[in-house]
This record gives C-alpha cells, sequence and structure tokens, in this order.
C-alpha cells in the first residue's frame, strides 16, 4: 500500500511532533539507506509477522538522515526538540525491512526525508493534534484534501505520573492519496491501529502503577500548590515514549508493526479491470459467496462435532459438507473437487461428445439446457465430477445446483446434477419421465471400446456409456438455438478448445440478455400473452423448446438485478402518488 504510516506526540513546549513514520518504496533506498548493515555486526534477522516474512536490518548512519546536524535535513533542528518529541537518538539509521516477495522495502525513521513528505507529514500530525479531533479527543477520525493527501487518524492517551493531568496526548496517522482505498481500508486499520494502541497504553500503565505507588504525584503536587507554572512544565515536557512505557526495544517493534500494517493492507484490496457490466454469472456468485459468509458466522464449534445430515448440502453447485467453515470462503476451497479430484477425466464437451457419441450428446445437452435432471451414475466420483464440470459451463451460475456423489436419489427440486452410486435403485417413474436423462457408466466389455483421445489419457477405455431418457430427443428435432450453435462449434475443427469456451460464454450472456427482456415484459410490466408472443418472435425465439429454455433460464437471473429491475419500476408510481 501507498501510505505513511506515522506516530505523532503533543509535546507540551513544542506541540505538535511527528515522533517515528514508515513509509514504502518501491524504487532503490535514498542515498546511504544500503552503504551497509549495522545488526549485530552485519548479521541479518529473519522475521515472520502474520504470515509476511521479511529480512530486517538496521540502515547504517548517513549524515543527512535522522536528527542530524545537517542544516539540510527537513527534520527540525535539535534545539528545537526535547527527550518528549525525539524518538531515535542522534545519529541512529533508522529501521529497514525487505519484502521478499514484492521487493518492497519499509523504511522507518523519525521524518520523512523527502522535503515534499516530510510537509505533508508534518501537516497531517498539527491536524491530528489540534482541530482534527473526534469527541472526547479519543478516537479515530478521517480528513484531508487531494493536495496534501487523506488521512486515518487514531488519538489516544499515554499515562504519565509526571504529566499533567497524568497523561500525554498520542495519535497514529496513515496518509495515502487514495480516498477510495482508504475508506474502505478503514475497519482494518481500525481494528489493527486499536491493538496497537492497546499494547502501548498496556505498558504505560504498568510503569503508571509502579510509579505512582513508589512516589505518588498527586499528594507531592498538592504540597507544592504555588510553585510557579513554568517551573512544573520545564520539568515534566521531557520525558520519552521509550521511558513511559519502559520499553528499550519499543521503535523496532513499532517498525515491525507499522511494515506489516502497509503490507497486510495493501494485500486485502485489490483492483480488477472489469470490461463493461458484470455479468450474471458474477453478480450470482457474489451473493453466493456473501450467502456462505452469513451462514458461517452462525456456525459454532458445537456444530461441527454434529452428525452430518443424511442428504448433502447444495451451495451454487457445490457439496458444502466437502469444506470446514473456516475453509468454506476461500475460492480454493469453493470447488469439491480441488482436493479430491487428481485429474480432469472429461477435457471439454468437445472431448465428451467424443467419447459418448454426437447422438448421445446431443440427448445428454438438450436435457442439460431445458433444465432436466441429469442423472450420472459409476463407482468412479471423480468421473462423475469431472463429466458435471464440463456440462455446467452450458448453463449459467444461478441454474446450477450440483450433489456431486449421493448414496440415495434426490429429487429433481434439489438439484438438476446428481450423482449415485451403483447401487442406487432410482424410482420407476424418474426412469420412465421426459424430464430426466440418465447416463450409466459401466465396464467395458473390451478394452479398446473407445479409441485413446489423448496420449496421455487411458482411463475412459474401460467404460461404457449408456444415455437413456423417457423422452428421447428424436435426430431430425430442431432443438434450441443455442445447442444447435454449441454443436456447431464443436464440430468445427478449426476452433482451438479456448476460442470454444469463449464461443461458449458469449452464447450464454446472448441468451441471458434475452431473459433478462422477457423477464422484465411478463414479471414485472405484466403484458398479455398475444404481447409475449410477438416479443418472442422478435428475439428469435418463438419455438417451444426455445421458450422453455428461457423460463428455466429466468431462475438463474440474479436477486440483484430483479430487486433493481422492481426499484426502478416501483419509484415513478411512488412518485405520482405523492403528487
Amino acid at each position: 500500500m501507498n501510505a505513511i504510516v506515522a506516530l505523532c506526540h503533543f509535546c507540551e513546549l513544542h506541540g505538535p511532533r511527528t515522533l517515528f513514520c514508515t513509509e514504502v518504496l518501491h524504487s532503490p533506498l535514498p542515498q546511504g539507506a544500503s552503504s551497509g548493515d549495522i545488526s549485530g555486526q552485519n548479521e541479518q534477522a529473519e522475521e515472520e509477522e502474520g504470515g509476511i516474512q521479511m529480512s530486517s536490518r538496521i540502515r547504517s548512519h548517513s549524515p543527512a538522515e535522522g536528527a542530524s546536524a545537517d542544516s539540510s535535513s527537513p527534520g527540525p533542528k535539535k534545539s528545537d526538540m526535547c527527550e518528549g518529541c525525539r524518538s531515535l537518538a542522534g545519529g541512529h539509521p533508522g529501521y529497514v525491512s525487505h519484502d521478499k516477495e514484492t521487493s518492497i522495502k519499509y523504511v522507518s525513521h523519525q521524518h520523512p526525508n523527502h522535503p515534499q513528505l516530510f510537509s505533508i507529514v508534518r501537516q497531517a500530525c498539527v491536524r491530528s493534534l489540534s482541530c482534527e479531533v473526534c469527541p472526547g479527543r479519543e478516537g479515530p477520525i478521517f480528513f484531508g484534501d487531494e493536495q496534501h493527501g487523506f488521512v486515518f487518524s487514531h488519538t489516544f492517551f499515554i499515562k504519565d505520573s509526571l504529566a499533567r493531568g497524568f497523561q500525554r496526548w498520542y495519535s497514529i496517522i496513515t496518509i495515502m492519496m487514495d480516498r477510495i482505498y482508504l475508506i474502505n481500508s478503514w475497519p482494518f486499520l481500525l481494528g489493527k491501529i486499536r491493538g496497537i494502541i492497546d499494547e502501548l497504553q498496556g505498558k504505560a500503565l504498568k510503569v503508571f502503577e509502579a510509579e505512582q505507588y513508589g512516589c505518588p504525584q498527586r499528594a507531592q503536587r498538592m504540597n507544592t500548590a504555588f510553585t510557579p507554572f513554568l517551573h512544573q512544565r520545564n520539568g515534566n515536557a521531557a520525558r520519552s515514549l521509550t521511558s513511559l512505557t519502559n520499553d528499550e526495544n519499543l521503535w523496532a517493534c513499532l517498525h515491525t508493526s507499522f511494515a506489516w500494517l502497509l503490507k497486510a493492507c495493501g494485500s486485502r484490496l485489490t483492483e480488477k479491470l472489469l470490461e463493461g457490466a458484470p455479468t450474471e454469472d458474477t453478480l450470482v456468485q457474489m451473493e453466493k459467496l456473501a450467502d456462505l459468509k452469513e451462514e458461517s458466522e452462525g456456525w459454532d464449534g458445537s456444530e461441527e462435532e454434529e452428525k452430518p445430515s443424511s442428504q448433502p448440502d447444495v451451495v451454487e453447485g457445490q457439496e458444502l459438507s466437502k469444506c470446514s467453515p473456516e475453509t468454506s470462503l476461500m475460492p480454493d476451497c469453493n470447488s469439491w473437487n480441488v482436493a479430491h479430484r487428481r485429474l480432469s477425466i472429461f477435457r471439454s464437451l468437445r472431448h465428451m461428445r467424443q467419447v459418448l457419441g454426437a447422438s448421445a450428446f446431443r440427448m445428454l445437452a438438450w436435457h442439460v439446457l431445458m433444465g432436466n435432471q441429469v442423472i450420472w451414475k459409476a463407482r468412479d466420483s471423480d468421473l462423475v465430477q469431472s463429466a458435471f464440470d464440463v456440462l455446467r459451463t452450458m448453463l449459467p451460475v444461478g441454474c446450477v445446483r450440483i450433489i456431486p456423489y449421493s448414496d440415495q436419489y434426490e429429487e429433481a427440486y434439489r438439484c438438476n446434477f446428481l450423482g449415485l452410486s451403483p447401487h442406487v435403485q432410482i424410482p420407476s417413474h424418474i426412469l420412465s419421465s421426459e424430464f430426466a436423462v440418465l447416463v450409466e457408466v459401466r465396464t467395458a466389455t473390451r478394452s479398446s471400446l473407445y479409441p485413446t483421445l489423448f496420449d496421455d489419457e487411458q482411463s475412459l477405455n474401460k467404460y461404457e456409456f449408456v444415455v437413456t431418457s423417457g423422452s428421447p430427443v428424436a435426430a431430425d428435432r430442431v432443438g434450441p438455438t443455442i445447442l444447435n450453435k454449441i454443436e456447431a462449434a464443436l464440430t468445427n475443427q478449426n476452433l482451438s478448445v479456448d476460442v470454444v469456451d469463449q464461443c461458449l460464454v458469449c452464447l450464454k450472456e446472448e441468451w441471458m440478455n434475452k431473459v433478462k427482456v422477457l423477464f422484465k415484459f411478463t414479471k414485472v410490466d405484466s403484458r398479455p400473452k398475444e404481447d409475449t408472443q410477438k416479443l418472442l418472435s422478435i428475439l428469435g425465439a418463438a419455438e417451444e423448446d426455445n421458450v422453455k429454455l428461457l423460463k428455466f433460464w429466468m431462475t438463474g437471473l440474479s436477486k440483484t438485478y430483479k430487486s433493481h429491475l422492481m426499484s426502478t419500476v416501483r419509484s415513478p408510481t411512488s412518485s405520482e402518488s405523492r403528487n
């Protein structure tokens, strides 16, 4: 994350001061930053904070850095600083951490070396400890502008037995030029910075209680109530944060915390280029992920020990019970077959068509597109899952409901893709139904029943596939338009598998757009059947199979799109009623 994190302090003598800051360097280090290593006689230490591995070292001293006597340094002069507003001792080189993954360096010192950055940090420091404070003077606040950057500031108090009011005022600020990014990072920054503050306050409280126990300051101040005020200020102003917390390694710890904060905050939000509006598949996947997160938050430890239900859970075409609650939200665990399937048995729709045969594949694809239940019976669950992964590419994400492998038959309302073991009995009315298709995977009588289509593949040679249905698709049946176009693309050997995949994406988007028009026309506007038939003719979907396909695909529309349509329809009516 391109930002600067700084610790600021309100000194009673010198006003707001920057104590310590950490910045990100994508380019080579400034002059003097890499001339040598001083960490136990050139020893390099490996650290790991929250899974982020860095190599930390102390920079060699450069006369132009830190609190030096050089007049060209952007920092304040020694005469303008006391112990309370100085972090690193004169001549201390600062700290550098190297991120091995990205080759980014995190540099910490009291003030930024660049004059412009020094001015930005200085202004943010003054505003965070003077005018830009939340009610109670302790808590988070956001301010800034395009010229001087945007700031997330969290002010807090540190106990000090020698200070006025027995406390001193500090703030931790995060400065960056990207306002949207910083606002979106508010919850993350608030939690992590609050943790750093709690640790500092806890250390300071222990020191404060020990000092109060040994020499109570309240009674002593009452005895010296007539001491001149300026004398008290001069005596109590110069006290460093390391003294208040009794931690000599405080600045090294803060450097580690600030560097990890910049690294982690930059890793959690990434930019992705989207060309045009998000597709229906993208919206449905986002909605499914949000539902999974809400469901996982409701799970507790006791539920994990309960006996699993006899009916597998189905979420976005995946079996939820295959993943633990902690990992089911991760993209890599969202697919049931990641950890279980070692190889892709069916490599593409074209491959499946070659294995099953043209007529059997056409029957299977017709039932898939119409929303009928597709049942595969096989001993090899990996083969069934591989087949479902290929077949589901013909449907929108919202129309896919998969139970990958089950020991009992599941009704069609629960899934349109069902994998069964060979011994499971299927009800007779399902076998004779026109709304289901069965693919039985049997052991082939001859090992060479199917030719080897790929040099590295022998797994399909031992199987034969029998496709049956109560409503077989006639060879001369026209079928849905999209099926004919899919078959044309699969039979065109001039098109590679990747090109066919892109053709399939375009075809699905074309027909999903027709589904949206039909949904608004029939469900939202409530037009009569005569007008609907005219619309279907205009869309080129007046045939029976096309109408059935559109009605089935309508169930895959995202909730976001449906609610958007309803809101746009209701708003004019509500405005007219007010008039």
